[in-house]
């Protein structure tokens, strides 16, 4: 399934949301611009479980061990990793940046990014496999946006074998078959002792899950009074 558009309105600029695309684009361009240094920089900035576990084993807390958790929310392994990343941060970020504020939205961006980062790391913490990647910290913006617009409707592109269907489908149910899908992956890389098989579901479970917990912390009370359940 892929998102198109959502049917919700906003009422400030999401200038935030707007600033981490350029981001990603901007950091992803200057990747390919290495050429064959491409993948020495994915190493070099991207989160390798194995080294910051080596790192924390000799008390080594400087910022080279930590950046990395924040650098490789910003940097992708391809176009399509990038373009379908970049596209759901377009259509749920902005709403979401709306109700919770510029600056908070971006607090809470980093912060869902971080304990994406670290859900996949405790999964194996031995794996020398670079984790890159905004997935982790847009699964914290759908884990809040679920929550905050349950009835909004996503316009959502479904291939059925050779035909293409487009639909709408309330919020909960999209991004429930998503985290479901994430969740599903997880357990089975899990039960074949797979490494993520080049995707961290994991991050991307834990990122939802970050982003549920971080949306009742940043909203407090208020999340029951300004929004309307199933």
């Amino acid at each position: 399934m892929i998102p198109l558009r959502d049917t919700n309105p906003r009422y400030t600029f999401p200038v935030v949301n707007y600033a981490l695309i350029t981001m990603n684009v901007l950091v992803f361009l200057f990747q390919i611009s290495l050429g064959r240094n491409f993948e020495s920089f994915i190493y070099a900035f991207g989160l390798v479980p194995s080294r910051l576990t080596e790192q924390i084993q000799y008390y080594d807390f400087g910022l080279r061990t930590f950046f990395p958790i924040l650098s490789s929310m910003f940097m992708h392994g391809g176009w399509m990793h990038l373009i379908g990343n970049m596209l759901f941060l377009y259509i749920f970020g902005d709403n979401v940046e709306d109700r919770l504020g510029h600056l908070k939205y971006m607090i809470f961006y980093i912060l869902s990014g971080v304990g994406a980062a670290m859900s996949q790391y405790l999964i194996n913490p031995a794996s020398e496999i670079p984790m890159v990647g905004a997935s982790g910290a847009i699964a914290g913006v759908l884990g809040a946006y679920i929550f905050m617009f349950p009835r909004a409707k996503i316009l959502t592109l479904v291939p059925i074998f050779y035909f293409i269907q487009f639909v709408e489908l309330p919020a909960f149910v999209f991004l429930g078959i998503w985290f479901f899908m994430q969740f599903l992956s997880g357990m089975l890389m899990l039960g074949i002792g797979s490494d993520a098989g080049g995707v961290a579901w994991w991050a991307h479970i834990g990122g939802f899950v970050s982003g549920t917990f971080l949306l009742l912390i940043f909203r407090r009370k208020k999340i029951f009074r300004t929004y309307n359940f199933l």
